[in-house]
C-alpha cells in the first residue's frame, strides 16, 4: 500500500448543462465568428444578385422574387443584424484597441450597448427601406 492520500475522480472540465457561457465573452465572441460567415454567404448572394441583374431580365426577375418571398426577407434581415452587429462589435474592439473599456462592468455594458444598437439600428433600417419604398403606407398613421 502507498501513503499517497485517496484521491477522488473529478471531471476535467465543467459540464455543458452546468457550464453558464458568459455573455460579453465567450457568446458575443462566437457571435462575431457567426455573424463573420454570416457576412461571407451574404455577399456571395449579394454576387449572385449583380450576375443576374447583369445577365436577363428574367434571370433578374427569378432573383427578386426570391428575394421578396418571406425566406428571402428573412436572409435580407438576418444579414442586416449581421451587418449592424459585426460594425458595433468592431467599434467595441477599436474603443479597446486604446486601451480603455477593460473594466468588468465597462466590459458588460459595452457588450449589452452592442446587442440593443445592433437591433435598433436593424430596425431602423428597415423602416426606413420600408418608408422609402412605399411612402403612402406612411401617411395613414
Amino acid at each position: 500500500m502507498s501513503n499517497a492520500p485517496k484521491t477522488y475522480p473529478r471531471p476535467l472540465s465543467p459540464h455543458l448543462q452546468i457550464y453558464k457561457l458568459p455573455l460579453t465573452g465567450a457568446i458575443m465572441s462566437i457571435m462575431h465568428r457567426f455573424t463573420g460567415i454570416a457576412l461571407y454567404f451574404g455577399i456571395l448572394v449579394l454576387t449572385v444578385w449583380l450576375f443576374a441583374l447583369a445577365s436577363s431580365p428574367e434571370c433578374f426577375a427569378q432573383i427578386q422574387h426570391f428575394m421578396g418571398s418571406l425566406l428571402g426577407r428573412l436572409m435580407l434581415f438576418g444579414w442586416t443584424f449581421c451587418i449592424f452587429y459585426h460594425l458595433c462589435n468592431g467599434i467595441r474592439h477599436l474603443v479597446w484597441d486604446v486601451g480603455k473599456g477593460f473594466k468588468l462592468n465597462e466590459v458588460d455594458d459595452s457588450g449589452g450597448m452592442v446587442m440593443v444598437g445592433s437591433v435598433l439600428l436593424t430596425a431602423l433600417a428597415w423602416l426606413l427601406a420600408y418608408a422609402l419604398y412605399n411612402p403612402s403606407a406612411w401617411q395613414t398613421l
